[in-house]
């Protein structure tokens, strides 16, 4: 089969959830005989074609011609490469994220799947602003071209029909494969007590600045604890930083304690999450949140979110520790009793590393990801 994915993240460019998901399924699905096509628009003036171990990936040049409505442009180069790439090999099934199909025609030789990765909508309320009228178009219109659905987690599915419905079209609940041979058992020897690390964008949805008001209460108690935080910055419609407005918000004692290294390759996260006494995730908003799990399968510690998906991740005390992400001084409290408990924390972190490969296994999850394109061709 031929498996077309529409995305502007992969690793080899762009990091994010989406980008490692469409890495690790589209190695699997090479290695086992079938074809997988990458494409994305860009900012890149001539385009750019890359070859990851048997994926195609294809970056369409950047809007030339029309600077405000680049989404035509986009769209145009887009169904273009499409129409290319299946006259040499014809395409079965082309996926994309919630508003990826509204460039296609409705009409096409081949089946299109949304995996709902979080779009404009499903953001809204955790990042409190109001939904933009034309992404919200964007995401219906997509919706309506869509033959049928998956997705990772219940929450995501219950969610996103506040804002979008899928009709009588089916979803089908599909994990997302993880890598185990990146997210390797932990060396434990290289753990640094009280440290901390997150890994994510750095952005409010993500609870960063919770948890940095978090550690100013620690600091109370444990003077020498610090936070390492890997990603890439996030901006405002202003272009200004994020990063550069939490260092506005807080002292330069406080902040002496953080260390932003930026986004750095996936293949580096395992070695920065093996330094970890704790490895922190308290995201308002995930539709199942990738780096928990990642995390979980080393036989690290987690602090994950206790709204959205969190409790489908993480049973509290037992395989992780869930908090209140909205507060500081409960996710300081959880924190705290990571610190206190280091021989349950174990016991607790070796009970997540079994359920997260029972669960996240890219073998078994490979498996119901290909039979779920199967059936899609066959019907």
């Amino acid at each position: 089969m031929h498996i077309c994915y529409l995305s502007p993240e992969y690793p080899l460019w762009i990091t994010g959830g989406i980008g490692t998901f469409i890495q690790t399924i589209g190695k699997m699905l090479v290695k086992n005989g079938h074809y997988v096509t990458i494409i994305g628009h860009s900012n890149v003036p001539g385009g750019a074609y890359l070859n990851d171990e048997g994926i195609e990936i294809y970056r369409t040049p950047a809007p030339k011609y029309l600077k405000k409505g680049s989404f035509i442009e986009n769209a145009f180069r887009i169904r273009k490469k499409i129409k290319q790439i299946d006259k040499i090999k014809p395409i079965d099934i082309i996926e994309s994220n919630e508003s990826g199909l509204f460039y296609l025609p409705s009409k096409t030789s081949y089946k299109k799947v949304i995996r709902l990765h979080g779009g404009h909508c499903f953001f809204a309320e955790s990042e409190n602003r109001p939904i933009n009228k034309w992404k919200n178009i964007q995401e219906k219109i997509s919706f309506k071209k869509a033959d049928i659905f998956a997705a990772p987690s219940k929450y995501v599915v219950n969610h996103t029909s506040k804002y979008l419905s899928t009709g009588t079209k089916k979803v089908e609940i599909i994990n997302f494969p993880l890598n185990s041979d990146i997210f390797r058992q932990a060396d434990f020897s290289k753990i640094i007590p009280h440290k901390l690390v997150f890994a994510g964008t750095v952005c409010e949805k993500k609870g960063i600045r919770q948890l940095i008001e978090a550690l100013s209460i620690l600091l109370n108690k444990y003077p020498d604890t610090t936070l390492d935080v890997y990603g890439r910055d996030w901006y405002f419609p202003d272009k200004s930083s994020y990063i550069q407005y939490l260092k506005n918000q807080f002292s330069k004692e406080l902040l002496s304690h953080i260390t932003f290294h930026g986004a750095i390759k996936l293949s580096d996260i395992p070695t920065k999450y093996e330094e970890a006494e704790l490895c922190v995730f308290p995201s308002h908003m995930e539709t199942l949140g990738l780096v928990a799990p990642e995390a979980m399968m080393m036989g690290k510690p987690v602090l994950f979110s206790n709204t959205g998906p969190g409790p489908e991740t993480v049973s509290h005390k037992e395989t992780g520790l869930l908090c209140d992400p909205h507060n500081p001084d409960n996710i300081a409290e959880n924190i705290s009793f990571a610190f206190e408990n280091r021989t349950i924390m174990k016991e607790i972190a070796l009970n997540g590393q079994k359920y997260a490969i029972e669960k996240f296994n890219k073998e078994n999850n490979y498996l119901h990801n290909f039979e779920f394109y199967s059936s899609i061709i066959n019907n």
